[in-house]
């Protein structure tokens, strides 16, 4: 008599330090094999987009970006000109208040304790002199980016991970994996069920408390990233000002501890996770509300839950 085996479904995860982040990946397979080749090939693939995006990098082509920056515009490849075009139209979306030129700001808040008085109004606005997304040009025909200022430079630290998240999703989607979790440092990716046919789902933290889930989200294909200044944080004169910058001003976000967005990409709740902390709740909410499919929860200083008007939440 023949025995029959049968295969089942099961979650496989690795997890491993790629972009100087911790990176959690799980996918669904019948074996552990299988699982490992789908894994390696997502790992290779945020190995490449790190290369191409990376400012620590001499030889990647930001650095070349930002070494030509008042000399002469640089030639890129496509994937990267298209991620630059995306983070303007962002920059546009949020008055500024996200952008990745953010990078030629000078640092001098510092949020490991060991400021003690605040700097000066002249040191904060020479901080981001050199800042503004209005002087990144973009030649759609050459295909070219230039910086227009000496001493300006782009970033990708708060959408890299995401957009690296969003490509190895869309990876392992097109080989054809059932579902899985791609987690950059806290920024969640997620697509299909989980084996047992429920819907993969992410907890929600009270910063005042780490230790209690405030809510649980289920979440079937899209992105929820999260930006957190309950670790990083100065006061002075009893004021509190996180760690996330204001590219406009200089100066540190106030009144908001934690924003949680959701949407349809990882690369977009990044960015816009930052821009609603430095907005602040009112303008914030605003905008996430124009926006289809995107939605998120605010909890500010004093610990008060806003959310957007679509969201749905099972308090615990």
């Amino acid at each position: 008599m023949m025995s029959t085996v049968i295969f089942s479904q099961r979650n496989y995860q690795r997890t491993l330090k790629l972009m100087g982040s911790r990176f959690d990946l799980t996918v669904v397979a019948n074996d552990s094999a299988t699982a490992n080749s789908y894994m390696d090939l997502a790992v290779d693939e945020i190995t490449r987009i790190e290369k191409l995006i990376s400012s620590w990098d001499p030889n990647s082509r930001t650095s070349e970006i930002n070494k030509n920056a008042g000399i002469k515009p640089v030639k890129v490849e496509s994937e990267l000109y298209e991620l630059i075009k995306r983070a303007i139209g962002i920059s546009k979306l949020t008055d500024g208040a996200f952008d990745i030129s953010y990078a030629s700001m000078d640092r001098i808040w510092k949020f490991d304790g060991s400021m003690k008085t605040m700097p000066s109004e002249e040191e904060i606005k020479s901080s981001v002199a050199k800042v503004g997304f209005q002087n990144i040009v973009l030649d759609p025909v050459a295909q070219t980016v230039f910086l227009k200022l000496p001493g300006m430079k782009i970033g990708f630290g708060a959408i890299g991970k995401g957009y690296a998240a969003d490509k190895a999703k869309q990876l392992l989607m097109d080989r054809g994996v059932p579902a899985g979790i791609i987690n950059a440092s806290g920024d969640m990716n997620t697509w299909g069920k989980q084996p047992d046919g429920e819907s993969w789902k992410v907890a929600i933290t009270n910063p005042m408390n780490k230790n209690k889930v405030f809510a649980l989200l289920p979440i079937t294909d899209g992105a929820v990233v999260t930006s957190g200044d309950y670790e990083r944080y100065v006061t002075f004169n009893g004021k509190r000002y996180a760690h996330i910058i204001d590219p406009r001003t200089g100066y540190p976000s106030t009144g908001i501890i934690s924003v949680t967005v959701f949407a349809p990409k990882a690369e977009l709740a990044d960015a816009l996770a930052t821009s609603v902390f430095v907005m602040g709740k009112e303008i914030g909410l605003d905008r996430i509300n124009q926006l289809p499919k995107v939605e998120c929860i605010i909890i500010d200083e004093k610990g008060n839950i806003s959310k957007s008007d679509n969201i749905e939440i099972d308090k615990l």
